[in-house]
């Protein structure tokens, strides 16, 4: 995964850097942007799970500003992600938890590079976090909980459009991962 990270984090380095002429604005007022992501790096689940749901996450963004700082444009959009993982310490007793996150995205985008749109912004969310334990540990009977809270997460990622419509993305931030990879899918 350490692998993946770093390829994926280089590639879009050299995509932000590779020119620093003004180009098109590749996300503007009235597109509509449906994402798909898959994540990496979540610090509520380590190693020993014996399965687990990866972070994954959609969301969809809607531009509603335009020649914000000359040529950037603003949009704001709901998002989901959810993951969960179990771990089983045998003789019939295992932990399961699960993390939904539901929030509302402001993000402001800014074109460096053609077919690159570059973007950064704050998420007002709220994280619903739940587990549970079945079997007994020795210590007394099976529990469950759930907690939540709401969180402000921020992040930073570029979408690369192969087409008018279709693009690959790759996000860093908190929030269901601390880096993402997926698809979008412009819509207007």
């Amino acid at each position: 995964m350490k692998k993946v990270f770093f390829v994926s984090l280089l590639a879009v380095s050299i995509g932000l850097f590779s020119s620093f002429d003004l180009q098109a604005q590749t996300f503007k007022k009235g597109d509509g942007v449906f994402n798909a992501t898959i994540g990496f790096g979540n610090a509520r689940y380590s190693s020993g799970t014996t399965s687990s749901v990866p972070p994954i996450a959609v969301s969809y963004e809607v531009g509603v500003l335009d020649n914000v700082l000359e040529k950037g444009s603003i949009g704001i959009g709901g998002y989901l992600g959810y993951t969960s993982a179990k771990w089983d310490f045998g003789y019939g007793y295992s932990w399961k938890s699960t993390d939904i996150i539901i929030g509302a995205r402001g993000v402001f985008h800014y074109p460096f590079v053609d077919k690159l749109d570059t973007y950064g912004g704050l998420m007002l969310a709220y994280d619903i976090n739940s587990w549970k334990e079945t079997g007994t540990s020795g210590f007394g009977s099976p529990t469950k909980s759930s907690y939540g809270g709401l969180i402000v997460p921020g992040f930073l990622g570029a979408r690369y459009y192969f087409s008018e419509k279709f693009a690959g993305l790759a996000e860093l931030g908190w929030g269901i991962a601390y880096f993402n990879i997926g698809i979008a899918l412009k819509v207007k």
